[in-house]
């Protein structure tokens, strides 16, 4: 099972000190976040994808690009892309170059995004987010597994002869969540296709989360990728640790209580009553996550929300420190111990997903790199070229 954390990239002011970072601090404090989880042996760094104040990830690849370069193990992941206002065509050259940039240390999980006004900024009508959601990824997908596509929808201009460049690494595109906390359309998708099921359940109660997630898993045998219990899932959660319960909340409360994800809501004791958030010492977090697997079954990854609301740096690693020695391990074997032999004990790797190509045979072979006819050439080049492909 892996463990890890994500960020959503907010900008808040630190509410016991006042001090508020600008967009270059918050910037270079995720960095050194992703750096310290890689160091600290957890499993996935993500970072969300936002395009309004007070956010700062707008551009992941960048982002992850960078990242690749400076850790060692961890997996780099989004959280979210957005499906929908991204142009797929980009979306597919853009994670393509971070797959080959990483060496295959990465995946993503598409999204809806959680912000309306995004929609209007890209172009895009809110009222046919999921029709986007559903056509861009078929889309998306396409680019990645066919050398040259043509293509027609409904939500871009056509694509004739279209290659992606640079292909898959190995020929295998990258591993892929669907993230969605309410739209089973969503986790239909995910489970048509045989991708991984994230619930981000930092809002919602077990129950709720468990109903998306066994929904996920009925349409994924349905499908015929395997057993219900095979599927791959994911949680989001949070948490905020110290060694004494106590000291937990009283440090804690002042933050949750300007947060803008969920501060000026309901109370912090509500919250943790209702949602997954726990704040206490070590082993009330494994306790709490350890009963997980009785409501949603086995599943491969948990994330957890640990940098936002104000949180300082430091006091952000120390949580990194206490989630990797404490709580990840424990946790980490108690998963193993109770995984059936024949169920997943974490996402494909990309080693795994080019094995399992290969041996199905799926792979494509090395294939001729397809003749560019629209550079460098003239219009009558471009015409003999066109009437040697039909005639061939």
């Amino acid at each position: 099972m892996q463990f890890g954390i994500f960020s959503v990239g907010d900008v808040t002011t630190d509410p016991t000190t006042g001090r508020t970072p600008d967009d270059t601090e918050r910037v270079r404090a995720m960095l050194t976040i992703a750096e310290h989880a890689d160091a600290a042996g957890l499993d996935v760094f993500a970072t969300g994808e936002h395009h309004n104040p007070p956010f700062v990830p707008s551009s992941p690849t960048t982002m992850l690009g960078y990242l690749a370069g400076r850790t060692k193990n961890i997996i780099l992941s989004t959280a979210t892309t957005l499906i929908t206002t991204n142009d797929p065509v980009r979306l597919a050259e853009e994670y393509a170059m971070l797959q080959v940039v990483a060496d295959g240390r990465m995946d993503l999980m598409m999204g809806r995004g959680n912000t309306g006004p995004v929609y209007p900024w890209f172009g895009k009508d809110i009222r046919q987010g999921l029709p986007l959601a559903i056509e861009n990824y078929a889309l998306l997908r396409r680019l990645w597994e066919e050398d040259v596509v043509d293509w027609s929808g409904k939500f871009r201009t056509p694509l004739q002869g279209f290659t992606s460049t640079p292909r898959p690494l190995d020929g295998v595109p990258p591993f892929v969540w669907h993230g969605s906390i309410r739209s089973p359309e969503i986790a239909e998708q995910a489970a048509y296709y045989g991708d991984g099921f994230l619930h981000n359940a930092i809002f919602w109660p077990m129950e709720h989360t468990a109903q998306m997630v066994n929904f996920y898993r009925q349409r994924y045998e349905h499908h015929g990728h395997g057993r219900a219990d095979q599927a791959i899932v994911g949680l989001g959660g949070q948490v905020f640790v110290r060694p004494n319960s106590q000291d937990a909340w009283n440090e804690f409360r002042p933050y949750f209580d300007v947060a803008p994800v969920y501060g000026h809501g309901p109370s912090m004791e509500d919250f943790t009553a209702q949602t997954p958030l726990t704040v206490g010492s070590p082993q009330q977090v494994i306790d709490r996550y350890g009963a997980f697997w009785e409501q949603v079954g086995h599943y491969q990854r948990q994330m957890f929300l640990i940098d936002h609301a104000g949180l300082p740096l430091k006091t952000v690693l120390e949580q990194i420190d206490i989630l990797a020695e404490q709580i990840v391990p424990v946790l980490r074997a108690e998963a193993e111990s109770r995984r059936p032999a024949d169920v997943p004990a974490a996402p494909p790797s990309h080693a795994e997903r080019v094995a399992a190509a290969r041996a199905a045979g799926t792979v494509p072979h090395a294939a001729e790199v397809a003749a560019d006819r629209w550079t460098g050439r003239t219009a009558e080049d471009d015409l003999a070229a066109a009437d040697a492909a039909t005639v061939a």
